[in-house]
């Protein structure tokens, strides 16, 4: 891949408005901490645990987590240099794919999965830190994790440079203190009433890193280099990932717990409490994350609103949500998330690299492309077909589609909804993306 020129930043803060040019102040290393601090989440061992109920096997579970947390890696980083080379946010840089109006239906379900994310992260957060202390204390945690995460997305740049600096050290010690005691126990047979089947894990494995790509450029913009975004992103994350999930896994096998239960597993473990509040401190970038994501993509509307207030309002409004409410059902929320990001960057990926060879219009004036978004349908569609979930009014009619495809029979073990969105996507990006195809201009910086 090509690398972009660096741009001479006046200062060393992110942008306030959409139509300011980007700092590039991120190199690998500072994107690889930065990615593998959001990839480190109390989140991940309760996704491994998911994994391994669906698989109902030790082994199963792990090749799951690797080719689940692989392939949405590989996604991520593609996603990642959309920032790096148009120096946009990452819904403003998908205006190249589907064009100025185009691209608010994606931003308007990413400012939607971002808030439920925020939301969340403070709730995981205040969970986590009432099985450390007590129940009464909860409304003070959700407090003070969502003025932490509001404080940090209002300075972005500046939290990467902390979370480089100190964080990403007492992570890793904590890290390792969990995975010797958990591998330190006896292994015992995975329960077998919940198994749907490796490929439905490996849905879950993958759709819980996508849901990341939609905030990528948001942070890689900042990159010196393309190959320092696509590397620190995928490698960062990924990695992560891939550990934090296993511990999941591992979790339920050695403490023979499952996705409800598996962090108070862990609390109870010698010294855990300890080793959990560290993870509980670092989760607070992940709520971060999606406050100034939220804020990012919210600018591809108001580009002309300082983003500080934005964000302000976005962490009062996530904070609220997590005093009020209750985790809902995370696994269909994954489910969800992959059947509109996966097919959607997939396409967003073909398109960069094979259609437009890297020259996108992310101006205010870039026109709309129909191509893009019948393959990003095309995609949405064949991951539902292969994995319908199981929401109530929305399951069955696709139940019914797939009953009648495959003539009455379940879908073939072999076939992954993942895999198949993304090669359906992309290659519909691609055969579309052949019509109607003219002359590509590239405008930067983004305006309004």
């Amino acid at each position: 891949m090509t690398d972009t020129a660096v741009r001479p930043a006046d200062n060393e803060e992110a942008p306030l408005v959409l139509t300011t040019d980007a700092p590039r102040t991120l190199g690998f290393l500072d994107q690889f901490t930065l990615w593998g601090n959001f990839g480190i989440s109390l989140f991940g061992p309760v996704t491994g645990a998911l994994v391994a109920a669906y698989t109902g096997s030790l082994w199963q579970g792990l090749l799951a987590v690797v080719v689940g947390c692989g392939m949405g890696a590989l996604v991520l980083g593609g996603a990642a240099v959309f920032g790096s080379h148009t120096g946009a946010p990452a819904m403003a840089s998908l205006r190249g794919l589907f064009g100025r109006r185009g691209s608010m239906a994606p931003t308007v379900l990413n400012i939607a999965q971002n808030i439920g994310w925020a939301t969340m992260e403070i709730i995981v957060i205040s969970q986590a830190a009432v099985a450390v202390t007590s129940e009464r204390w909860r409304w003070l945690f959700v407090v003070l994790a969502g003025i932490i995460a509001t404080t940090m997305a209002v300075r972005p740049l500046g939290s990467v440079k902390v979370l480089r600096k100190f964080m990403v050290w007492l992570v890793l010690i904590a890290s390792v203190y969990l995975f010797v005691q958990v591998l330190s126990k006896p292994v015992h047979d995975l329960p077998q009433d919940s198994v749907f089947g490796f490929w439905p894990a490996v849905d879950l494995a993958a759709a819980g890193v996508v849901s990341f790509a939609p905030l990528a450029a948001d942070y890689t913009r900042h990159s010196k280099t393309n190959k320092a975004a696509f590397a620190g992103s995928s490698l960062g994350y990924g990695l992560a990932a891939i550990l934090y999930y296993a511990l999941g896994v591992f979790a339920v096998a050695t403490l023979q717990t499952n996705s409800e239960d598996v962090i108070t597993a862990l609390v109870t473990l010698p010294a855990g409490a300890i080793a959990l509040f560290v993870l509980l401190v670092d989760e607070v970038d992940e709520a971060y994350a999606n406050v100034y994501s939220t804020t990012m993509a919210a600018h591809n509307l108001i580009g002309h609103v300082d983003r500080r207030w934005i964000s302000i309002a976005i962490g009062v409004l996530a904070t609220g949500l997590a005093l009020l409410v209750d985790l809902g059902n995370y696994t269909q929320f994954l489910y969800l998330i992959g059947s509109v990001f996966i097919p959607l960057f997939a396409v967003a990926i073909a398109d960069f690299f094979l259609v437009s060879k890297m020259n996108w219009d992310v101006s205010g004036t870039a026109k709309f492309r129909w191509q893009p978004t019948v393959a990003w349908l095309i995609g949405f569609v064949a991951y539902q077909l292969v994995n319908p979930g199981t929401v109530a009014g929305w399951s069955p009619f696709w139940l019914d589609v797939q009953g009648k495809l495959f003539g009455g029979h379940a879908v073939p073990g072999w076939l992954g909804a993942t895999y198949t969105s993304i090669v359906v996507s992309m290659v519909a990006a691609v055969l579309l993306g052949k019509v109607g195809r003219g002359r590509i201009v590239t405008r930067t910086p983004v305006d309004n």
